[in-house]
């Protein structure tokens, strides 16, 4: 049993090696949701655990998986691979011995993550993976993620009628920059930390910025 503080950090030491390894190898990738999104997770989450004093032996695993599996952005059942994804970390987890202790916190963790799932964070833990994963649907990665995400699915890139939705009902099935008005820029009062909301609204600036300057050009 490996559940003193030694431990853990000796785990953390070699947590990246072994879940990048994992995820290379199991992920279900797309064009949004690959190494470098995790990556930037991983990274957010780190510095959210500075301000908020978390425990990195939750969070760290937690943001390295929480995508360790994904059905497709338009599967029927696209609102349970948060859960999907959370039993499969955790078996992971436990084959290669991770403290016990915090696999619980960290299912819950990940199981909470997703927007599509709608499930309450509890923990300050939870509340970070979630942010920091959010933070990722924002800014200049956001704004690429969005476009890549569409592009895929065969979306236009905005409504020759009405492109900012001025007169019409947001409808991100069709036209890429409707997922903005839907969803996007409100993500910032969704956060659950102090310090996601302030980074999710300079973020959210940027891309009105984006979306000012494609109003000059088209």
């Amino acid at each position: 049993m490996h559940n003193n503080k030694r431990d853990t950090v000796d785990y953390l030491d070699t947590l990246a090696t072994h879940c990048l390894a994992f995820i290379e190898k199991e992920m279900q990738t797309d064009t949004a949701h690959d190494t470098s999104h995790i990556l930037r997770v991983v990274k957010t989450a780190e510095a959210l655990c500075e301000i908020e004093n978390a425990n990195r032996a939750v969070v760290l695993p937690a943001a390295y998986l929480h995508d360790c599996f994904t059905f497709p952005k338009n599967h029927p059942q696209r609102s349970e691979s948060s859960r999907f994804a959370a039993d499969k970390a955790v078996a992971f987890l436990r084959s290669i011995d991770y403290p016990a202790e915090f696999l619980e916190a960290i299912h819950h963790a990940i199981v909470a993550h997703s927007f599509s799932a709608n499930i309450t964070p509890e923990t300050v833990e939870a509340k970070i993976v979630q942010d920091a994963d959010r933070l990722d649907a924002l800014g200049a990665v956001g704004v690429a993620r969005c476009i890549l995400v569409s592009a895929s699915l065969g979306r236009q890139l905005y409504s020759l009628v009405d492109p900012f939705c001025e007169e019409r009902e947001p409808d991100d099935h069709t036209y890429t920059l409707d997922h903005f008005y839907t969803k996007l820029l409100g993500l910032p009062s969704t956060m659950q930390t102090a310090a996601a909301q302030r980074e999710g609204e300079k973020r959210v600036a940027f891309m009105k910025t984006f979306i000012d300057q494609l109003d000059h050009e088209i």
